[in-house]
């Protein structure tokens, strides 16, 4: 009797601690779950959902605020996800929201991230409501991308290796660089030319700089070219003089050629006094006797001065001169 006692009352406790355990558990299920809590529906549409299942998470800016109620196909390209949100983060959500479907983690189960919209000022969403979505890359694409891209990096590898090999081989022009001695020593030599022109130029550089130093800008007459606009002026026009005065020898010296060309091949005074020989004898002749003509009218005159008619007169022109030349003297002194 004693025995069926203690069995019952284990068996009692037993019965108690699992009701106990079973309602905690429930408890917390229901509480990450939100069975029992005040919770608001929120739906949207999406054209493919990745895996998504009932009961997965549903995010808001990375804090989790509810679960996936529902996943209902409307066509083949909706699909609608009812979302159960709590209702003190509901408020929150405004309709300016997108929603995204996820992974949770690289190899993690698929959520519903919501994505707060940037303008503050739009009203919150009411339960029922459908909030705008973006349609994420999946892992299919995202693998097939991946592959497609590991073919193109293998291809790549594959030709930059026969690229590398040519070059090897001393095929192509990289690979003469590489092989052919006597055009490394030349291009060596040309970096070297390159070098010293370079030091060269540096050096003229740095002298004419030197002199430009040296030149006083204020009172030198470079100085005065570089600054002084009326000068600069002023050899413009001499400039310009010298260009006209070009121009006008230029037209004086053709005209000297026309008229030498004219005196030497044509037909008038100058020309025949020039050419003609007989003319030029005669006007010596002529010459001579005019001055032969001169020397006997000297002697003539002379003879009229010492005959006893006109003596007293040039005599008394002489008086008349000496008289004037002392008077000339006198005002003079």
């Amino acid at each position: 009797m004693k025995k069926n006692q203690n069995k019952n009352l284990l068996l009692g406790v037993f019965v108690v601690v699992g009701v106990i355990l079973f309602t905690l558990a429930i408890y917390f299920i229901g509480n990450e779950e939100n069975i029992f809590g005040n919770n608001r529906e929120l739906k949207a549409v999406f054209s493919q959902v990745s895996g998504l299942q009932t009961g997965n998470n549903v995010r808001f800016a990375g804090v989790t605020v509810g679960t996936v109620s529902g996943i209902e196909i409307i066509s083949d390209t909706a699909i609608l996800v009812d979302m159960s949100i709590d209702s003190e983060t509901f408020r929150l959500i405004r309709k300016n929201s997108i929603a995204a479907v996820n992974s949770d983690g690289l190899v993690g189960s698929m959520i519903v991230d919501i994505l707060p919209g940037e303008d503050g000022r739009v009203v919150p969403v009411k339960s029922g409501d459908t909030i705008q979505t973006l349609n994420s890359t999946s892992t299919t694409e995202m693998l097939s991308t991946l592959s497609t891209t590991n073919q193109n990096a293998a291809q790549l590898t594959e030709d930059l290796l026969k690229i590398t090999n040519a070059i090897i081989e001393g095929e192509g022009v990289l690979g003469e660089l590489l092989k052919d001695r006597e055009m490394a020593n030349d291009l060596k030599q040309s970096m070297a030319n390159l070098e010293n022109s370079s030091r060269a130029a540096f050096s003229t550089i740095s002298r004419f700089n030197a002199l430009i130093a040296e030149v006083d800008l204020d009172e030198s007459m470079m100085g005065v070219l570089l600054k002084d606009t009326a000068s600069a002026q002023k050899i413009t026009g001499i400039i310009d003089n010298l260009e006209a005065s070009s121009k006008e020898l230029s037209s004086i010296t053709t005209n000297l050629n026309e008229f030498s060309r004219d005196l030497k091949d044509g037909e008038g005074a100058l020309n025949y006094l020039t050419q003609d020989t007989t003319l030029v004898k005669d006007l010596n002749s002529t010459i001579q006797n005019m001055e032969a003509a001169g020397e006997n009218f000297n002697d003539v005159m002379e003879a009229i001065k010492h005959s006893f008619l006109f003596r007293g007169y040039f005599r008394k022109l002489e008086r008349q001169r000496l008289l004037e030349a002392q008077e000339n003297k006198t005002g003079k002194e």
